[in-house]
């Protein structure tokens, strides 16, 4: 997630690759390699010349309440790192100052503002790419506002803010950003067709709504004009893994990086291998980007993979660890507050975790966290707890429909949701066809649940074996197909990977889990 270039600021060191193939590169501030066309950051917003939206979820201060274990898991976390965060928080101020980019809200007005001058232009500016998703950066939106007004016709701004509403949509769950990213993005290719910032935003714009093929072709293009442009290579590997192109996406992954060592580039690398059934690999390469991460943003973001992958494992003190991790860095970091109450479900402390979500779909509803509250009421079976469920189902409803009227393609999303608490022929039809579109273990296991909801094991049993037969070490998954194995007369096959599923995970979902539970001492009594 490379900085546009300022000259003003001092070199530094690349981070050593993951592969040890590439000598270090001396890079300016921006993150660019020698020769390498200058990138902005990637995240940006600007409000409509009528006046802005009042700032929303991103500016929020309330967080979810913790347990005192989990309060004093943060608050330790914090006097660690207390000296480093107020040095950063200066280097913010500063970054702000320049050309900020933020995650508020907001509207392009692209008819507002005059072109001031007939030849394109990208003035220079430097942010951290790991302040991608800090509130902190709510203050810098009045100066990209200024700068884009001032100077419509720098390329790079218009890139840069397209990039912006992309990852605004991604983390505060609001699609209505893409029509806006892509406006901006045109504007920034008409003002220079060839640049790559603009063609890399394409690339991510693509991929956020779920169209991977484009995503790949405007990768390929960007990195025809820059081979360095960090953007497009994480794109490209995101396009190939959900393609499930999973070789491919291997080298795109190790290519990436031989050029650009980083964060950004670490986190795809270690999802590649954990796909693989390759946690190890995984763990040690998440471990090296969180050494590497010097931002909130960044180490935000990658202390919650790091819990995601330890919650994938059934270590949920782990995973609480590093999820306080990631909320000492940032507090209201969305995925981190998700994951905490995901592990907090897990080791059965249900009260907070709903507490937990319950904040979380409050100020951004979407489908993931919804389900989980949705099914965490059904299990907690209180005086009204069923309405309560079913009305966090029918918001995921709301929310296909949002993400479908402006350009998302959500049949993955409609797919899972749907076949266990919605239309299971819709699920179907939606399954089907994500299945057609691209070839993963998600889709296919997506495509044999719903098959298996809808009565058709026999035709589910190959798409559940083909969800895991990459090693990918994920309970739902196994948990599925040892229910439809136990459907299709696989006794053996069934006790073998229901029992995987709740060794791996016993936690992964709470129905899930209970059913998985109840479906193996059936196998078991009838042995």
């Amino acid at each position: 997630m490379a900085p546009r270039t300022n000259d003003g600021e001092p070199k530094r060191e690349r981070p050593a690759s993951l592969t040890g193939t590439n000598a270090p590169v001396t890079e300016t501030a921006s993150g660019e390699a020698p020769g390498e066309a200058a990138e902005t950051a990637e995240t940006a917003d600007a409000s409509d010349t009528e006046g802005s939206r009042a700032a929303g979820p991103a500016g929020e201060t309330g967080e979810t309440p913790e347990s005192a274990a989990d309060a004093d898991r943060v608050a330790a976390v914090r006097r660690v790192a207390a000296a480093g965060r107020r040095w950063r928080s200066v280097q913010l101020g500063a970054c702000a100052a320049m050309l900020a980019v933020g995650l508020t809200a907001g509207a392009i007005a692209l008819g507002a503002v005059r072109d001031g001058g007939a030849t394109p232009v990208a003035a220079a500016a430097a942010l951290s790419p790991g302040l991608l998703a800090g509130a902190d950066l709510n203050t810098g939106v009045a100066s990209l506002q200024a700068h884009l007004r001032d100077q419509p016709r720098d390329f790079g701004g218009w890139a840069t803010l397209g990039l912006a509403y992309v990852e605004q949509a991604r983390t505060q769950g609001d699609p209505s950003r893409y029509p806006q990213a892509e406006q901006a993005l045109d504007r920034s290719v008409a003002l220079r067709p060839d640049n790559d910032q603009a063609l890399a935003g394409r690339a991510a714009l693509a991929a956020a709504r779920h169209e991977f093929g484009d995503a790949l072709a405007h990768a390929d293009r960007a990195l025809k004009q820059n081979p360095y442009n960090e953007r497009a290579l994480c794109s490209r590997i995101d396009a190939l893994v959900e393609l499930g192109r999973y070789e491919e996406a291997s080298a795109a992954a190790r290519t990436a990086d031989e050029r650009r060592p980083g964060v950004p580039v670490f986190t795809r690398y270690a999802y590649v291998h954990e796909l693989r059934g390759d946690v190890t690999t995984a763990r040690r390469v998440l471990d090296q980007a969180l050494a590497a991460s010097t931002t909130p943003g960044d180490i935000a973001y990658v202390a919650t993979q790091l819990g995601q992958l330890a919650w994938n494992q059934g270590a949920y003190d782990t995973a609480l660890t590093h999820y306080a991790r990631a909320l000492a860095a940032d507090e209201n970091y969305l995925p981190a507050l998700e994951g905490r109450a995901r592990a907090q479900a897990a080791s059965g402390r249900r009260a907070e975790a709903i507490q937990g979500l319950e904040n979380v779909v409050a100020r951004f509803p979407l489908p993931g966290p919804l389900v989980e509250l949705g099914e965490l009421y059904e299990a907690r079976g209180g005086k009204g707890d069923a309405a309560k469920a079913e009305a966090q189902y029918r918001l995921v409803d709301a929310w296909t429909a949002l993400a479908r009227a402006n350009g998302v393609n959500a049949d993955l999303d409609t797919a899972l949701a749907a076949a266990d608490h919605g239309d299971r022929a819709a699920a179907l039809r939606a399954a089907r066809a994500e299945w057609d579109r691209r070839r993963t273990v998600h889709t296919a296991d997506a495509l044999a649940w719903a098959l298996h909801v809808n009565g058709k094991d026999d035709e589910a049993l190959p798409y559940a074996r083909q969800a895991t037969a990459t090693g990918y070490g994920n309970a739902a998954l196994l948990y599925h197909r040892g229910v439809i194995e136990r459907a299709t007369g696989h006794p053996d096959d069934a006790r073998a990977h229901l029992t995987a599923a709740l060794k791996l995970n016993p936690g992964f979902s709470v129905l899930g889990a209970r059913e998985a539970r109840t479906a193996l001492k059936t196998l078991e009594a009838a042995k």
